[in-house]
């Protein structure tokens, strides 16, 4: 059930609005199991086989952290921490693992074909941050109800953000319809739904349609021109933001529509003038998580410059294999984690960079590294850098309009998080939106509905 489908927009969210409305009005008792009911409905959906692999998964997880509080025994979250990653590792890295095993002489390693359940990575590392913290004493004991919402609330349970137990858990006790903003903050997670669509259909794929032709041609060993190269680059660099962060306003908006305030999760990453700080624009919530409880873990900034440099490299090469068990992605992240310490080795040497010059070499730099995330093979990888430098023919026809509007409120910004809430409270703009909603309704009709990138991690 995406959300961008008719069946999420016109059957499961006008029904779980409704019922939502109904119980907290006449049985706020209700409103929590409610919550998760729906979130249960929505992810069995997609496949009703992985419904009890989450429901085990939530509910052995509290199990442990209630045995936590009564003995006080940290080898109990680091065995539920093995566990929850054991299990990440059999459903999504298996055959990986298999594949660089197979590379050893005289080795062959079986291969099984296990369906990827949706959402995996994510509810794996909600586990991961709550009872990491409740060893550390931070988080408090919290019933089956709460724990199970915020694992599987519904809005962030597929591709997040990753939701820290301390973003989300005060607010469920509140009577999201009995605030005094309360129908303004349903209006403007409307706005953000409906923008977050477009950015969705009207932006991330078009641009789809420009990349996945040239990308899927060099993985299948053809050559690809020039053009070709810059116009899959370009277009995927923005496809991949246009369709995450509209995925993110989505869920910020359907979140709030249900009362509940999700973090954000891009601050207009293209606008970066470093690498440091492209990172602490995109996919704000993942880069806090690594940092936190992995860079940190592994001693951080703590314990002198080479560990330093150690850690942060292992942080994003680990980030790169959470995003795809290939070496691609790999590559990926070993790349920015490279990037990163040569960041940190210059800001250690006291040196300084214009802003411009800075913004320019960050953007090539993210930009040729999504080469290595988007193509599935490293053949293929390299068939599109040889185009990209004018290593083969120049070819022509350049789409270029979809690209260059999608550069302009990529660069230029806002969010849609920041412009939505500086909207005031006008007719005129209500009718614009709904106006703009039924264009991406008769758009996700006549076009291809593309799942969301981040579904397959």
């Amino acid at each position: 059930m995406l959300f961008n489908s008719f069946i999420f927009l016109f059957a499961f969210l006008p029904v779980a609005l409704l019922t939502h409305w109904l119980v907290e009005r006449f049985r706020p008792e209700w409103r929590l199991p409610l919550l998760v009911g729906l979130s249960f409905v929505f992810y069995g959906y997609w496949d009703w086989r992985f419904v009890p692999l989450l429901l085990a998964s939530i509910l052995v997880n509290w199990l442990i952290a209630q045995a936590f509080l009564k003995s006080k025994r940290g080898g109990l979250v680091t065995i539920a921490i093995v566990v929850n990653l054991a299990v990440l590792a059999i459903f999504k890295y298996f055959n990986f693992f298999a594949d660089l095993a197979s590379l050893i002489p005289g080795l062959h390693a079986p291969k099984y074909d296990i369906a990827l359940p949706l959402g995996i990575s994510f509810f794996t590392f909600h586990h991961i941050m709550y009872l990491t913290d409740l060893r550390a004493g931070k988080a408090p004991r919290y019933d089956l109800v709460r724990y199970a919402l915020y694992i599987a609330f519904f809005p962030q349970v597929l591709a997040g953000p990753l939701v820290r137990w301390s973003e989300i858990m005060h607010q469920l006790d509140e009577r999201p319809y009995q605030r005094h903003d309360a129908a303004e903050r349903f209006a403007r997670g409307l706005l953000l739904l409906v923008a977050g669509l477009a950015k969705k259909v009207f932006i991330g794929d078009q641009l789809a349609e420009y990349a996945n032709p040239i990308f899927q041609a060099a993985d299948a060993g053809k050559a690809v021109t020039m053009i070709e190269a810059w116009q899959a680059t370009l277009g995927f660099t923005f496809q991949i933001y246009f369709d995450f962060s509209g995925y993110t306003d989505m869920a910020l908006g359907l979140a709030l529509l249900f009362g509940i305030v999700l973090p954000q999760n891009f601050d207009v990453p293209y606008r970066s003038v470093s690498l440091q700080d492209f990172w602490r624009r995109w996919h704000m919530t993942l880069s806090r998580f690594l940092r936190d409880y992995l860079y940190i873990a592994l001693g951080g900034n703590r314990r002198g410059l080479v560990l330093q440099l150690a850690a942060l490299f292992a942080t994003m090469a680990l980030g790169g294999l959470w995003h795809g068990a290939g070496l691609t992605f790999v590559a990926w992240g070993a790349a920015h984690g490279l990037g990163l310490c040569v960041g940190v080795l210059w800001r250690k040497a006291g040196l300084s960079m214009p802003n411009l010059v800075g913004w320019a070499l960050t953007f090539v730099f993210v930009m040729l590294t999504w080469v290595l995330f988007r193509a599935t093979t490293f053949e293929g990888a390299l068939r599109i850098y040889e185009g990209l430098f004018g290593l083969g023919a120049v070819g022509a026809s350049f789409k270029w309009r979809a690209i260059a509007l999608a550069a302009a409120v990529a660069t230029i910004g806002p969010t849609a998080w920041a412009l939505i809430h500086k909207l005031p409270p006008r007719r005129w703009i209500a009718v614009s939106f709904a106006i703009l909603f039924v264009i991406v309704l008769f758009k996700i009709g006549d076009d291809a509905n593309y799942e969301f990138i981040y579904f397959q991690f």
